[in-house]
């Protein structure tokens, strides 16, 4: 019996499909979130999940204005307009007003976001660019702390990183900093929260390992080194927005690099500027600084740690 050829199908990468779409990664992104927000609102107050749900709304319609006015496809369905903005919200102080958190929203999602041709195409991530001109359009606002709920005599106070910069009063325990009850952003303040988000991803594999581990462990070391204490570096790591950073902007698949490699060199440059910032700036918290900064040398470092095909030739 006559056998037919099989046809040769021929096409483009990428060959193999994971089956992942960007709705299931954000919606996974989104169910890891979730223990941060119910720590701030149980910490900081029902205030928290106003603020929240203002910058998710406002980057929602901020989207869907911008897809109508340019005619372009509705793209709010894959949920990265409300990650962006559920991050954000995480990263503000919970007596924040409204007013600087729709400003802040519609910076992430239509200046840095839609302008740069959407998902996909921004140069950095939405949410640390509008942390940082929030930073610097409202720093007072930015700057203050909401009391902590749960506290019967609790009183609005400064950060610990404040603290350690000379600010009036005393560094959290490190228990307490485990469970957040200390000043900072209403999302940043529970470690324990973001940790579990953390490994969460890299179970449900939205993330690897190598980006939080390598960011957060070099802080800690350069930390250990300035300080000379290992407890100081630890009240480093559990202060400000440093694991909120490195485990939900620092692997933002858009704006980092994709080789293994890749994300170690980027986390380590993270890593490294966030202490020299904390150390040395003007401001106590360097997180949101360095992953901007460094989402400008993602496609050095993509060029320079990208593995060759085996048998090819440099063009």
């Amino acid at each position: 019996m006559e056998q037919k050829d099989p046809k040769l199908i021929v096409s483009v990468s990428p060959h193999i499909s994971s089956g992942r779409t960007t709705r299931g990664i954000m919606l996974d992104v989104i169910i890891a979130l979730l223990p941060a927000l119910a720590a701030g609102a149980v910490i900081f107050g029902l205030r928290s999940l106003l603020i929240v749900a203002v910058s998710i709304a406002v980057c929602v319609a901020g989207e869907t204005l911008f897809n109508l006015i340019t005619k372009r496809p509705h793209t709010v369905g894959d949920l990265s307009a409300v990650v962006t903005g559920l991050i954000l919200g995480l990263n503000l102080p919970a007596s924040i007003g409204v007013y600087p958190v729709v400003i802040g929203s519609l910076f992430a999602i239509i200046v840095i976001k839609c302008l740069f041709g959407g998902l996909g195409k921004n140069f950095a991530n939405p949410a640390a660019a509008a942390r940082v001109m929030m930073l610097l359009a409202f720093t007072d606002a930015m700057a203050s702390t909401a009391p902590i709920k749960i506290a019967a005599d609790a009183v609005a106070s400064p950060t610990p990183l404040a603290v350690m910069k000379g600010a009036e009063g005393a560094i959290p325990k490190i228990t307490d900093m485990l469970l957040g009850l200390r000043g900072g952003a209403l999302g940043e303040t529970c470690a324990i929260a973001l940790l579990l988000g953390g490994v969460y991803l890299i179970i449900r594999k939205v993330i690897t390992w190598h980006t939080p581990v390598v960011f957060i462990g070099t802080v800690f070391l350069l930390s250990w080194a300035i300080y000379g204490s290992a407890g100081a570096a630890l009240v480093q790591v559990l202060s400000g927005g440093l694991l909120l950073g490195a485990i939900f902007m620092a692997t933002d698949y858009v704006t980092t690099p994709t080789s293994n490699l890749g994300k170690c060199v980027f986390a380590l440059g993270c890593g490294l500027l966030t202490v020299i910032i904390r150390k040395f700036g003007s401001y106590p918290e360097g997180v949101s600084f360095s992953i901007l900064l460094m989402n400008l040398f993602t496609n050095y470092i993509d060029k320079a740690t990208k593995r060759k095909p085996l048998g090819g030739v440099k063009a």
